[in-house]
This record gives C-alpha cells, structure tokens and sequence, in this order.
C-alpha cells in the first residue's frame, strides 16, 4: 500500500478529487430527477435536473481539461499555454482544449 501512496502526485490527487466531485454532483441531481419522476431525456430540452446534471459534468471536464492542458504545456516547455484556458471562456471549451493539444503537438 506504501508503494501506491509513493506515487499520487499532487496532480494525480486532484484529479483524482475532480472525478469524486463530478460524480458527486452529476449523481446528485441524477437522483434527484429518478425521485421526482422526470423524463430525464425530455429535460434536456427544457430545464430540471437533467440540465444541471450535464452543466456540472461539463464543467468538472473544463476544469480537468485546464489543468491538464497547464500541466502538458509546462512539460513540454509550451509557452502561453494559459491563453487556451482564458479562451476557453470565449468559445467552446472542446474547441480550445482541441487547439491546445495540436499547437502543443506541432512545437
């Protein structure tokens, strides 16, 4: 068991607590739709739990992808990387995380 502690990264544990966090929310208003009775599927064009069980996963998949873009760049010695996490904000977040991982593969 020592040999598995020696080898969570301080970036491992917080993926680690994204992913606890994401199940967390997304099943809380997954639960909270199955109590209530809703159409889960039906929701998600008008609004109810389902809504918010999507907009939590997406954005604990923003955040991780952040993260892990801010973590690649600095290990590849990208520069400017953090422009693609602000970007983001402005446009698709699958967009930039998309441009990030080929910029960042054309250097």
């Amino acid at each position: 068991m020592s040999e598995l502690r020696r080898h969570w990264t301080p970036t491992a544990v917080l993926f680690l607590v994204l992913a606890l966090a994401g199940l967390a929310g997304t099943w809380t208003f997954n639960a909270l739709a199955i109590v209530q009775m809703r159409d889960f599927l039906g929701d998600l064009v008008s609004s109810g739990p389902a809504v918010s069980s999507i907009t939590v996963d997406l954005l604990v998949v923003a955040v991780a992808g952040s993260v892990f873009t801010i973590v690649e760049a600095r290990r590849i010695g990208m520069r400017f990387a953090w422009i693609y996490v602000v970007l983001s904000g402005l446009t698709a977040f699958a967009f930039t995380f998309r441009c990030s991982s080929r910029c960042g593969s054309a250097t």
